[in-house]
């Protein structure tokens, strides 16, 4: 069963479509004695980084998040994988979970947000086995992870180069959302079902 975590924010319903077409069970849900049945998690994420970081503190997620992901495969998406990082400096420097080394910085060049299909390169997790190098996903934000070294297990060109997928130990985020990234996108949800299995 996989559990995805309810702060208020995300698309959460699309998430578990996806999880459900693929043959899994998912719950969406802010209940942790609910997401404690549940051997995989996943935080989703639309909208703004203070906002969300409340949500998840208010309800006591941040801790059971960080707990868990000890020995839980975590899935950050989007704004979720932001979350992961040490801060962000949307709307001034707020904290994230600090699992994951970085900051969620703005673009500075091009269109804001970036927005639509762009490729992914340096695929380098079981989080991406079977997806071609450079396969597009899809995308939609305004800032992105200011995060280098071996925790970068994918990288996608924007004006510059970013980090579009990262990961640490049982903690994995993608900028890109793979639900609404087509058989790709559904193939990087059925990698992570599959972890640790």
């Amino acid at each position: 069963m996989t559990g995805i975590i309810d702060y208020g924010m995300g698309n959460l319903r699309s998430v578990q479509k996806a999880i459900e077409f693929l043959g899994g069970r998912a719950v969406i849900s802010a209940d942790k004695a609910e997401l404690d049945g549940c051997d995989k998690l996943i935080l989703p994420g639309v909208g703004s980084f203070a906002a969300g970081m409340n949500n998840l503190h208010a309800a006591g997620l941040d801790a059971y998040v960080v707990r868990r992901c000890a020995d839980t495969p975590l899935l950050g998406i989007c704004l979720g994988m932001q979350f992961l990082l040490s801060e962000s400096e949307e709307e001034g420097v707020h904290a994230g979970l600090g699992l994951i080394e970085g900051r969620a910085v703005r673009f500075t060049q091009g269109k804001i947000p970036h927005m639509g299909w762009n490729g992914v390169q340096d695929m380098r997790s079981a989080l991406f086995a079977g997806i071609p190098e450079g396969t597009q996903f899809y995308f939609v934000h305004s800032y992105y992870a200011g995060t280098q070294g071996d925790a970068v297990i994918g990288t996608t060109q924007y004006y510059r180069t970013f980090a579009s997928a990262i990961a640490r130990g049982n903690v994995y985020g993608v900028q890109f959302h793979p639900e609404k990234s087509g058989a790709a996108g559904l193939q990087v949800i059925r990698n992570f079902m599959r972890l640790g299995t």
